[in-house]
């Protein structure tokens, strides 16, 4: 494919990123907007608000500035007239990265990833500027340098890791190919690299599908009480639908949070306050409906949560394993010890990143403390995983393993004209 196609194409790629991600926050404002004040209404605030909930959805953080009128009708003292809140609803941070992932994949398909990369960071840069100038909101304010470059960012870390994936499988010519043959120079210990990253990614996806069915498990055993809240904030429709729908973009946010509570840690809902398998200690908590999920205790049988990571990391172990058995390469204890070892520091890196986007402040005065910390859920993530993946890469081979390798190498052997069954296979 020519560059320039692929220049466009990238390009194309951003601005499609860049748009669907903007009408997903501005129509349901402006539905909202039409059924509450009418056609006749001052549209003038509705794109900067919602120019800065799409900054906010990628993580800048912003300060809310509520008007006196506001302040009076609501009965909220001064003190409380400006805070911050900086949790973002991840859905839009994640929309943003897996779509540059896709972008950044086909331009290295293409064989032209270094432009694609360059042409869709110029172009959502640009978009990102845009939006900074042209959204400056007086309820709601970002820094202008954060509203340029964290969505920008997301958009470019998606680019990068698709692209850098997809060459140093298929090769690029260029650097990638260079340093993966630095790589293959190692022997034994080149699969390191590559192998942590996979069990990591393994790590990753089966822990969030954890938190998911954890979450699923307690809206069925808490149901009750999120209706409850739900008919205690006094919405009609079209507010309950508004409600449901920030819960739903919410929802890889609050997965990050079950992460943190089955791995051990836990999260905040506020100054001096823990939800943990060890103990909950939770004062008073914002009336928001999926806040009544969290469980109004504890019990010591939740300690057996913490063995959810340990689990994810031996499934990483196990599938990682297969592969270098399968590949005959990486045998020695030392590439396995370490593979364990990359599993578990990248795995926790990718924790100590989710809980810095899924925390923060939720609100004024005791709420500036919400989510996970970022030091504890990466530890805890660390070591649990560390002990699964090394028990099953570690762990002496076993006689059925030892037979089917014997068996592959006695099959090209064969193929060959060979027929040494004697030869060792450690």
């Amino acid at each position: 494919m020519q560059r320039v196609t692929v220049l466009l194409l990238a390009a194309l790629d951003a601005v499609i990123a860049a748009a669907v991600g903007l009408v997903a926050v501005l129509a349901p404002f402006t539905l909202l907007w039409v059924l509450a004040f009418g056609l006749s209404a001052d549209w003038g605030a509705l794109w900067p608000v919602s120019g800065a909930l799409w900054q906010f959805g990628h993580g800048v953080p912003l300060q809310v500035v509520l008007p006196d009128a506001v302040l009076s009708g609501l009965g909220i003292a001064k003190e409380a007239a400006t805070f911050a809140i900086s949790v973002p609803p991840l859905a839009i941070l994640l929309f943003t990265l897996l779509f540059g992932m896709r972008s950044g994949r086909r331009a290295a398909v293409a064989g032209a990833w270094v432009s694609g990369v360059m042409s869709g960071t110029a172009v959502f840069s640009a978009i990102s500027v845009l939006v900074a100038l042209t959204a400056r909101s007086g309820l709601l304010r970002a820094p202008l340098w954060a509203a340029m470059l964290i969505p920008a960012s997301v958009y470019v870390a998606g680019l990068l890791i698709g692209a850098v994936k997809r060459a140093w499988s298929d090769g690029d010519g260029g650097i990638v190919d260079r340093v993966h043959d630095v790589v293959d120079g190692w022997g034994d210990w080149s699969p390191v690299p590559a192998e942590s990253l996979r069990g990591a990614t393994v790590v990753v996806i089966a822990l969030l599908g954890a938190s998911a069915v954890g979450f699923a498990v307690m809206t069925m055993l808490r149901g009750g009480e999120v209706i409850a809240l739900f008919e205690a904030a006094r919405v009609d429709v079209l507010g309950a639908s508004m409600l449901t729908l920030a819960h739903l973009v919410y929802l890889p946010t609050l997965l990050v949070w079950a992460a943190s509570w089955l791995a051990g840690p836990g999260f905040a809902l506020g100054a001096g306050t823990a939800v943990s398998p060890a103990g909950t200690e939770l004062g008073p908590v914002p009336g928001i409906p999926v806040l009544g999920l969290v469980p109004a205790n504890s019990s010591m049988w939740m300690l057996v949560a913490v063995l959810v990571p340990i689990a994810c990391g031996a499934l990483a172990g196990w599938m990682v394993r297969s592969r270098l058995v399968w590949e005959r390469i990486g045998t020695g204890i030392g590439p396995r010890a370490a593979i364990a070892a990359g599993i578990a520091a990248a795995s926790a890196g990718v924790a100590a990143l989710a809980a810095v986007l899924a925390s923060g402040s939720i609100g004024p005065g005791r709420l500036a403390d919400a989510g996970p910390a970022a030091g504890p859920f990466a530890l805890a993530i660390g070591i649990e995983v560390l002990i699964g993946a090394g028990i099953l890469l570690l762990a002496p081979r076993h006689p059925d393993e030892l037979a089917e390798e014997r068996l592959d190498r006695w099959r090209e052997q064969t193929a060959d004209g060979v027929t040494d069954m004697t030869a060792p296979v450690d």
